[in-house]
């Protein structure tokens, strides 16, 4: 009897132990590949991370991990709150070393402006990089941002930034799909040679953001930034002209001003328009900032 009872008394507690929680290690670790196709590995996700690019302080900030961002480059702008942050250079492709090493960080978040070099010196004095690829679709972008969040624990929030993303570009999307007719579109990157300026072409964003956003890039056959000279715009006659040197000091008035440009569609019409080319020219969230922009400007009777 007495054997009985105690067999009944150890199969229901292997059965109750069955059907409780499992308690998770504090602490399980992650590994993930990064855009070299080296596998980083943290111990736990990233509590100081140490920015080297514009879009990827955007994207920590995005995903809610600016508490945790200690370090950025010197052309992250934004948020606001990101200035405030120490500065660890990158002019000209230059950063300190040193800066970077004394914030002691637990990762150092690397972008394709990086090059494999810099990532192999930071490395060389001990410390975590993950290189972050440059996204070339809306849904790559996506991908990088639950990268990024998972490397600081904060997969929850990136899944509801995604979901919100997505929908507002599906907003774009329905309101674009009606029209075939679209608008011709010349993007200034920059007019340094007024006479023969530069450009984005086939492979950027610029240019798949245009297009998403009902317009035509006359320059999308040609190869990632190239220069147009004044007789290929003016053959072309965009409809509009957006300056995404307007940051730089290039105005309205000075195109209209530029020997040939007179003749054009977008001049005559006055369709020379500034535009913020950080939104269109950063792989990070605000890209869809930029493809709402470029809908408004091109179709702003659809996005009154």
């Amino acid at each position: 009897m007495f054997r009985k009872f105690s067999f009944v008394l150890v199969a229901l507690a292997l059965l109750l132990a069955a059907c409780a929680p499992v308690a998770a290690p504090a602490s399980l670790g992650l590994s993930l590949t990064d855009g070299l196709g080296r596998v980083v590995s943290l111990a736990a996700p990233a509590q100081k991370v140490v920015s080297m690019a514009p879009s990827n302080t955007e994207i920590l900030f995005a995903v809610g991990a600016g508490g945790q961002t200690i370090g950025r480059d010197m052309f992250s702008d934004y948020p606001a709150q990101a200035m405030a942050l120490p500065d660890i250079g990158g002019s000209m492709g230059e950063y300190s070393l040193e800066a970077i090493t004394a914030l002691d960080p637990d990762l150092v978040l690397a972008a394709e402006i990086n090059t494999p070099e810099q990532v192999k010196a930071l490395e060389d004095l001990g410390l975590t990089v993950f290189y972050l690829k440059n996204p070339t679709t809306l849904e790559e972008m996506y991908t990088n941002l639950e990268i990024v969040a998972r490397l600081t624990g904060h997969e929850k929030e990136a899944a509801g930034l995604v979901t919100a993303l997505k929908a507002r570009v599906a907003a774009v999307d329905e309101k674009i799909a009606p029209f075939s007719m679209r608008m011709s579109v010349f993007y200034e990157v920059d007019a340094s040679d007024p006479a023969k300026p530069w450009t984005a072409g086939k492979g950027t964003f610029i240019t798949l953001l245009i297009d998403r956003a009902g317009g035509w890039n006359i320059a999308s056959d040609l190869d990632a930034y190239p220069q147009l000279s004044v007789e290929q715009i003016v053959a072309a006659d965009p409809q509009v002209i957006l300056l995404g040197d307007a940051a730089w000091g290039v105005t309205v008035e000075s195109v209209a001003q530029r020997p040939g440009w007179e003749t054009l569609s977008a001049v005559k019409n006055g369709q020379v328009l500034p535009f913020d080319d950080n939104l269109v020219s950063r792989p990070g969230p605000r890209l869809v900032d930029g493809l709402e922009a470029l809908a408004k400007l091109l179709h702003p009777t659809l996005f009154k």
